[in-house]
């Protein structure tokens, strides 16, 4: 896989290029802050001209994003940016067409539009913003929240099980999925450049953290004491190994995936897996997205990038074939077909 042959920047673009006049308006210490900032040292990276760059949003705090990028942008509605993105992204090919939405705008009102343009494998890469709380409505629990949180709308705790993002999303037959966190955001930046190389749907999945209302949210994966234990960064042809003292790895065996000891001499090291990110075959990946504390740790990185057709080139093949075989090439050939008359 390589970029995409969009049209490119003949002069090198820096981060300040995509910086925007307007006054970014999330509050001190969100973790927003670090995804604009990878996003705007990414897009340079990337190398496409500035015109050549959409952001869709829908409603929440992280659809504010268009505002804070220079680039062109469209806030839709609440839940409905991945409708919107695929309208643009149908409607014109010269684009690099960027959702930011959150766990609430697109699992709940908008879930079945991120299913559905993740089943099409649309090409568009979605950046979904997961506290899971709604932040700009003021602290009401998400589809990700977590099973008896108590939040202003479940002061006696939630009784919902959450979704898990990479499982919907693997489930929904998508062919791209990555997690991060925003504590790392040159890590954000090295997974946001894998998505962009990506032909289809890509979804990163951002953890972040909410000051206000789900301030901790993600403490096991950024406090210094356990963050080491619970994370397990992944790169495609490296061994799965974390740890502080990196003495631990991931193994197979026969009911599933199963942490292993790794001894000072290596002892062990051989049963740890190897991560193929391009295994066409989801069963891994689902097993990688799905881990969680207390007995795995979170898989960050990209967990899957799977080689499949994309919407917009069958569309495309579509349209040229029809194109090849259709007597009519242009409106003259419209107005004068079927029955015709000449009017002295």
């Amino acid at each position: 896989m390589g970029y995409k042959t969009m049209e490119r920047s003949i002069m090198p673009l820096t981060q300040q290029d995509f910086a925007s006049d307007q006054m970014v308006k999330w509050c001190p210490g969100c973790g927003d802050h670090a995804i604009l900032n990878a996003v705007a040292k990414v897009f340079p990276e990337i190398g496409y001209k500035k015109e050549n760059y959409c952001i869709v949003s829908g409603i929440g705090c992280s659809s504010r994003f268009p505002y804070y990028v220079n680039t062109y942008g469209f806030h839709s509605i609440h839940g409905r940016a991945n409708a919107v993105a695929t309208g643009v992204s149908i409607a014109n090919k010269k684009l690099s067409v960027w959702v930011a939405t959150g766990d609430g705008d697109s699992l709940a009102i908008g879930g079945n539009h991120f299913i559905h343009v993740i089943r099409r494998n649309l090409d568009i890469n979605i950046m979904l913003f997961n506290n899971k709380i709604y932040g700009l409505t003021k602290g009401q629990y998400s589809p990700t929240s977590d099973l008896g949180a108590v939040t202003k709308t479940s002061p006696y705790g939630t009784i919902e099980q959450p979704f898990q993002v990479g499982e919907l999303v693997i489930g929904a037959q998508g062919t791209f999925f990555a997690r991060a966190i925003d504590t790392n955001p040159k890590f954000i930046t090295e997974v946001m450049l894998e998505a962009a190389k990506h032909d289809g749907t890509s979804v990163v999945e951002l953890l972040q953290n909410c000051v206000i209302f789900n301030d901790g949210t993600h403490q096991l994966l950024t406090n210094k004491e356990t963050k080491d234990e619970y994370q397990l960064i992944l790169r495609h042809g490296e061994k799965m190994i974390f740890g502080k003292n990196k003495d631990k790895g991931i193994r197979m065996r026969r009911n599933g995936l199963e942490v292993v000891k790794i001894g000072p001499n290596g002892e062990g090291m051989e049963k740890v897996l190897i991560h193929d990110m391009y295994n066409p075959n989801p069963g891994v990946h689902l097993m990688l997205a799905k881990m969680s504390p207390p007995y795995f740790p979170i898989a960050l990185g990209v967990i899957r990038s799977a080689d499949f057709p994309t919407y917009n080139q069958l569309l495309q093949a579509q349209i040229d074939e029809s194109k090849m075989k259709s007597k009519i090439r242009c409106v003259d050939d419209v107005l004068n077909s079927g029955d015709t008359w000449e009017i002295e």
